[in-house]
């Protein structure tokens, strides 16, 4: 097709959802058998005082267009088990033995009414339903020993290259475990390992690349309004039981726990990222989609009511082996291009056979329309370009099937292993023992300059039953062939997506505009707010004792000092660090770090601090939600991971709105960093020290010891 008659860009712009809710949370989404792409969301009213859905779906084609299909189910379709008044949340969509397959949250049973949180599944002959629920929990309410019960929510399941299913599931009370599941996906069976420690992570989901299990979740507080900091971080492992560990060796189930940022908020409109869930368009590229806040317009109902978090979408970019959104950029706020879907070379992917030749058309089904039926040989009608290529498929195989691109490249399923041959090169890998190749699989077949990759999957969420890769190369024209046995549906040939292999950049520190080495007696730039007196500089330090006080809420009894900020646009402040608030033990809340600082309820915190038995770098963020009666809102983003000495930084700026965005990172060397969260203020702030907790545990209190506070240039 020539550029003057090349087909338009498809756009999206995030809210995805807008045309039909103004909240979709906790969305799932997958591949419908006719072509159309499905998302699922929690029981969120979908708009302003609307009633409470038992769970929704939507779908679309181009995902420009969307039509809403109603909840998943009724009053008469429910759980038998779930109590009266149970909540239906966080649907996790799969397909595998012929139906379709969905784990969900059920906030209470009727085994002990009162919140015993657990899993059920339910299934469906289409993505549309009708949905039938399974007769008891998948997995059953966890007792904590004390009388309540395990945050046993948030499911994700995975299929993985042993042939055995996981599901994942829990969150902050209790952290996340994985268990195995009956080949048919309805019930734990086994031991479950828990792979994240508790109060870090929820809404987990794995998917498997290159070699690797990549463990999602979020982080923090899904629902603060205008102060959510929810974010996804990653780890990964060989192994779908981990342990995971995240691009600085740091595992999730340490007290200092590890995560490798994957979405975070960026200072644009949208807060609070995550509960995501992932695709791979037509173009092998991949996609998050997730929640998001709006913070204008934050709540769906009254302040401290229900959240507005409808579903957005972005692109996944992998660098250095890790997913990043918009290679770091985090979430997008005007049109970007749209997931690539439908086939070039002229295929109708909702009709294969009349894009190819020799292929024979079948009625298919009613769930998935016209297919492809080859017996022998087929080929595309038209010759593929020369460069890159994916093809992919749903597909039911015979005793052997034959993928050829370019006359190069050559994946083949038989003889119960998956073949990958590209130029002198071959590859081949095992099936599991189990693979039933008379059902619904998805085949994949990629061909770019950085890899040559053939997997089989259940339904291209990130799942596998085998991947064989071999190094890139670049293909020549031709058409698009097929040898031996299958029966086709989906069928899309498509260029490659262009990878992006490098991180967004970040602020970098220029010439020192000021700042403190504490050599001597705080100067005329530094000012108290409820001066402490055991906070002492000597010895090139200032050594702060852990104030019993905070700042949330009414709460405003915590010392503060600070220092003027530099006159500009932009400018990066930064500290370094000593505090040891052990590991593994209790020490609610002890904290010390850099506040930027507007007044007692109008400002943003970056601190060490314990949290129950973890230590995480938490972004805090208050302010008034509620004008009335002045109530204020807390909430924070993770950023990075701690150690006993660490470096923080702020970066600020004023957006082209005159808005004050400060971005928070850190390091554990001083030398690499990790750049995070950004919150916004209504005026420029002053920025300054802290160093407080409401704690329990150690006593007497430890020490904050700082080094500097220094401002530089940003560049």
């Amino acid at each position: 097709m020539s550029p003057a008659t090349a087909a338009p860009v498809v756009t999206t712009t995030n809210p995805i959802t807008s045309s039909f809710a103004d909240s979709f949370a906790d969305p799932s989404i997958i591949q419908g058998r006719d072509g159309y792409w499905y998302a699922y969301a929690t029981s969120d009213p979908l708009v302003a005082n609307g009633p409470f859905g038992l769970m929704h779906m939507a779908r679309t084609k181009d995902f420009s267009s969307w039509e809403y299909l109603g909840t998943v189910f009724n009053d008469q379709t429910k759980p038998s088990w779930a109590a009266p008044g149970s909540f239906f949340w966080a649907p996790d969509i799969r397909y595998f033995g012929g139906r379709y397959v969905m784990y969900f949250t059920v906030t209470d049973t009727l085994a002990n009414p009162g919140g015993d949180p657990a899993i059920g599944v339910a299934t469906a002959p289409t993505p549309a339903g009708p949905w039938t629920a399974g007769d008891g929990p998948v997995v059953a309410p966890r007792p904590d020993g004390s009388g309540g019960y395990l945050g046993t929510i948030d499911p994700a399941m995975l299929t993985a290259a042993d042939g055995k299913r996981y599901l994942y599931y829990g969150g902050f009370y209790g952290g996340i475990a994985m268990t195995e599941l009956s080949a048919d996906g309805l019930h734990a069976v086994g031991t479950p390992t828990q792979v994240t420690i508790g109060d870090r992570y929820e809404g987990s989901y794995v998917v498997y690349r290159d070699g690797w299990y990549y463990f999602m979740g979020s982080s923090m507080n899904c629902c603060a309004g205008p102060t959510t900091g929810y974010s996804v971080f990653a780890g990964r492992s060989r192994s779908p039981r981990g342990p995971f560990v995240d691009a600085d060796g740091a595992k999730l189930t340490d007290s200092r726990v590890g995560g490798t940022t994957v979405i975070t908020q960026n200072g644009n409109k949208w807060i609070g990222p995550g509960h995501h869930a992932f695709i791979t368009d037509a173009a092998g590229q991949d996609h998050i989609v997730y929640h998001a806040i709006d913070r204008g317009t934050p709540w769906l109902t009254d302040p401290f009511g229900i959240n507005r978090r409808p579903m957005l979408i972005d692109n996944i970019d992998w660098i250095n082996g890790w997913p990043r959104t918009r290679a770091g950029l985090g979430p997008s706020e005007g049109p970007v291009p749209a997931p690539t879907t439908g086939s070039s070379l002229g295929i109708d992917s909702a009709n294969p056979a009349a894009g190819l030749v020799g292929a024979t058309a079948n009625p298919g089904d009613s769930v998935g329309g016209p297919t492809a039926s080859i017996q022998g040989a087929a080929q595309t009608r038209a010759s593929a370009p020369g460069g890159s290529l994916r093809v992919e498929a749903d597909v039911k195989l015979g005793s052997s099937f034959t993928t050829v691109l370019g006359n190069q490249v050559v994946a083949t399923v038989a003889n119960n292993r998956l073949t990958l041959a590209a130029g002198r090169r071959t590859t081949s890998v095992n099936l599991p023992a189990d693979f039933d190749r008379t059902q619904w699989n998805k085949l994949s077949v990629q061909v770019s300059g950085s890899g040559v990759t053939a997997r089989l999957n259940d339904a291209g969420l990130g799942d596998v039953y085998a991947e064989a890769r071999l190094p890139g190369l670049t293909l020549r024209p031709a058409p698009v062939r097929w040898l031996g046995t299958a029966e086709v549906d989906n069928l899309t040939v498509r260029p490659v997506a262009k990878p992006v292999t490098k991180l967004a950049s970040v602020p970098r520190t220029g010439k020192l505009l000021a700042g403190d080495d504490f050599n001597g007696a705080l100067g005329a730039d530094w000012s108290w707010v409820r001066q402490d007196d055991k906070a002492t500089v000597a010895d090139g330090n200032l050594s702060w004792p852990l104030e019993n006080a905070d700042m949330v809420g009414s709460g405003n009894n915590a010392g503060l000092l600070l220092h003027a900020t530099p006159a500009g646009k932009s400018w990066i402040a930064e500290t370094k660090l000593h505090l040891d608030t052990g590991i593994d033990d209790v020490r609610n809340y002890q904290q010390a770090g850099m506040i930027v600082y507007l007044n007692d309820d109008d400002f943003a915190r970056l601190g060490d601090v314990a949290i129950w038995k973890t230590r995480q770098t938490e972004y805090g963020r208050e302010l008034v939600a509620r004008p009335s009666d002045g109530a204020t809102s807390y909430g924070a983003a993770a950023i990075g991971r701690t150690a006993p000495t660490m470096w923080m930084r702020i970066a600020y700026h004023e957006n082209p709105a005159g808005e004050h965005v400060y971005q928070a990172a850190t390091s554990v060397d001083g030398k690499n960093w990790t750049w995070g969260a950004s919150w916004v203020l209504p005026a420029a702030a002053r920025v300054g020290l802290y160093a407080h907790g409401e704690f329990t545990g150690a006593n007497p209190p430890p020490t904050a010891t700082f080094d500097y506070l220094k401002f530089y240039e940003s560049k």
